[in-house]
């Protein structure tokens, strides 16, 4: 197996190295991480620059760009072989519900799997990161069934994983992304420099969050499993656009 591995915390995180040596044994692992925290990346490119493939002490590779130019730049210019699997992660705080659409831990297995290549995105549901190694099980075991049983086409799963005791989770569920209620406004604040300036506001508190839904199966305890698709077309509003073009 020829496994790669990524994140978009950066490649001093914890969660990626608590990932590469919960895979260790699997096969032959690579690392291509970016070099700076990344988080909320999404799926963006470098286009602007030049990017820079360096290894560090650890043996783990860093590119001075994003999540997305990380996995880009391994599958398409730096490995001899493909990977078989891609896995992104373990981030540090959730990715479910709407939160999929700027994360980068996400973009890193999206581009993967654009790329035709099966891709998992792990993360752990606290930021306060005490049980990496749970997720690091998860993962392991995700791995280890498709080493057994490969899925026909390549998939992307968005995995979360609740912020406990291994022996504490509930078992796993393939759920549905569920919704979140419309961001805090920005926070406004003055600088030292007299400079008005502007932080991101927090996430909004879960909506859709019944049975069925990430959001239920992490409160409940079990690990969340969520197949992901990036065709983007409204389909159900084809025939009133069309409609209103006429």
């Amino acid at each position: 197996m020829n496994i790669l591995l990524s994140n978009d915390d950066g490649y001093f995180a914890p969660g990626l190295a608590e990932l590469a040596q919960a895979l260790a044994g699997l096969g032959d692992i690579v690392v291509v991480a970016p070099e700076q925290n990344r988080s909320g990346a999404s799926n963006s490119l470098t286009l602007d620059r030049p990017l820079f493939l360096k290894k560090a002490a650890n043996g783990f590779h860093f590119v001075n760009g994003t999540p997305t130019d990380c996995v880009h730049l391994a599958v398409t210019g730096m490995l001899d072989r493909l990977p078989d699997i891609i896995v992104s992660g373990i981030n540090n705080g959730a990715n479910m519900g709407d939160d999929t659409i700027y994360s980068g831990t996400v973009a890193a297995a999206t581009e993967g799997f654009l790329l035709g290549i099966p891709s998992i995105a792990i993360s752990l549901t606290s930021f306060e990161g005490k049980n990496f190694e749970s997720a690091g099980r998860v993962a392991r075991e995700l791995v280890e069934r498709f080493i057994r049983d490969p899925m026909k086409e390549a998939v992307l799963l968005n995995v979360n994983v609740p912020d406990i005791p291994y022996a504490e989770l509930k078992g796993m569920e393939v759920t549905r992304l569920g919704r979140r209620h419309k961001a805090e406004p920005v926070v406004r604040m003055v600088s030292p420099r007299s400079e008005t300036v502007y932080w991101v506001g927090a996430a909004g508190a879960a909506a859709d969050a019944g049975p069925g839904t990430d959001f239920n199966a992490v409160e409940r305890g079990c690990v969340s499993i969520t197949p992901l698709q990036i065709d983007l077309t409204h389909t159900a509003q084809l025939p009133a656009v069309r409609h209103w073009i006429k």
